[in-house]
């Protein structure tokens, strides 16, 4: 089971100890959930979390924000040389084909390498575009850190302009 929290609800991150006991995996999300002026509150909030909790046999993943907007880069680089060591996955969300991967990949090996990580962190892509649907097979084998890929089917509807039922 995956458990998904806002890194700057303070009430939700006092939880996160004893939910992380009954899930496979935890994950701060930095995305469209949380609105713009909370951004940096979400992304301290899941370092702080990170840095204080025993996750145990629980993964920490993160939803970063997509690679087309303003706080991606904030994302990345202060999460990876602050808890890269916790970090299992990063989902990155509206991967539209191989050069997504290839740009999160060889950014994460650069933030590894200078933080002394020795283990990778994988990448979970989330298809919500038709060109990400269109080209899964090249994003599939875009890296070896490639440890999944969603379908996120409400904004693959919204690209397309489809009409959708609640």
């Amino acid at each position: 089971m995956i458990h998904f929290f806002d890194p700057s609800n303070e009430r939700m991150a006092a939880k996160v100890p004893d939910i992380a006991k009954q899930v496979d995996v935890l994950l701060g999300n930095l995305e469209d959930a949380i609105p713009a002026d909370k951004k940096e509150a979400a992304r301290e909030g899941l370092v702080a979390i990170a840095q204080a909790t025993d996750f145990g046999s629980t993964q920490l993943w993160t939803r970063i924000n997509s690679l087309d907007s303003p706080w991606v880069l904030d994302d990345l680089l202060t999460l990876v040389p602050a808890i890269g060591n916790k970090l299992d996955v990063i989902m990155v969300p509206k991967v539209e084909g191989a050069e997504d991967i290839h740009y999160i990949d060889r950014l994460l090996a650069q933030l590894e390498a200078k933080a002394g990580i020795t283990r990778p962190i994988l990448v979970h892509a989330i298809l919500e575009t038709a060109a990400g649907v269109a080209n899964v097979e090249e994003i599939a084998g875009a890296s070896p850190r490639m440890q999944g890929i969603s379908l996120g089917p409400a904004d693959l509807a919204a690209s397309r302009r489809m009409k959708t039922t609640r």
